[in-house]
């Protein structure tokens, strides 16, 4: 079996939102960035979540990451409430059962690709499995760069490494931010090629932030946000009727 498969055809939630709302600031200069948002991720699945700007899309990511915790609502991962956890819980939680990959890479600099892509499981003091590592790095195609420090990668070089490491602990969600934000469109399409086979051959969820409709159509559904709440939760088809989810005439 590859070491990377999984049974990826139970479609249950392992991501459950109810009544997220999150607010920041006080009286009349609050803003409600989330208003009392549900949703679910479905396990085995690749969801894009978009909206215009200032529409709660980062929030609504940052707040089911354990990144950051709500105004009011509940979210369970894989399980576990997120309410009732301390910081240090949090953090746990993160390490062990989330991957990020993030619009600038968060590569450290003075690692090599290989050192970066260990690094969240040498810091929780686990030791890698190494034909799931060797499958990673034969499929994000950095076998011949792994001693490779940051600065002597490509953007899309750089953004596979963060991808590399965001799937070797076997996450149970993997949120990414504007994945392909900062890259070249040859890069960005190597990226969402691999979030994809991550869903399809890995068994792997993702939900991802973009406000490309062509990043977005690699998912296979579309979540669309205006002013904090879901106006659009649809079937992903293709870049022109991602981006038709997102006028003016469909959002208002």
């Amino acid at each position: 079996m590859n070491p990377l498969s999984a049974d990826h055809t139970n479609s249950a939630a392992i991501v459950s939102a109810r009544g997220l709302r999150r607010d920041f600031g006080e009286g009349e200069a609050a803003v409600r960035a989330l208003d009392d948002v549900s949703v679910d991720l479905p396990k085995g699945r690749f969801t894009a979540i978009m909206g215009p700007s200032g529409s709660g899309k980062s929030t609504l990511m940052h707040v089911l990451a354990g990144l950051d915790r709500p105004t009011a609502g509940t979210i369970t991962i894989d399980g576990t409430e997120l309410g009732p956890l301390n910081d240090a819980e949090l953090t746990r939680l993160r390490r062990d059962k989330l991957g990020f990959v993030f619009q600038f890479f968060n590569l450290l600099p003075v690692l090599t690709a290989e050192e970066n892509i260990l690094l969240p499981l040498k810091l929780a003091g686990r030791e890698a499995d190494q034909e799931r590592k060797s499958t990673l790095i034969d499929a994000v195609g950095l076998g011949d760069r792994l001693s490779h420090r940051p600065a002597e990668l490509s953007g899309g070089q750089q953004q596979r490494v963060a991808i590399a490491r965001a799937l070797l602990s076997e996450p149970a969600v993997v949120f990414a931010d504007e994945p392909t934000g900062n890259l070249d469109t040859t890069s960005s399409g190597e990226v969402l090629a691999l979030l994809r086979r991550a869903v399809d051959e890995f068994g792997q969820t993702v939900a991802m932030v973009t406000h490309d409709p062509q990043a977005a159509a690699s998912a296979d559904r579309v979540l669309v946000l205006v002013d904090g709440r879901i106006v659009s939760d649809e079937p992903a088809r293709d870049a022109d009727q991602v981006q038709s989810l997102m006028r003016p005439s469909a959002i208002s």
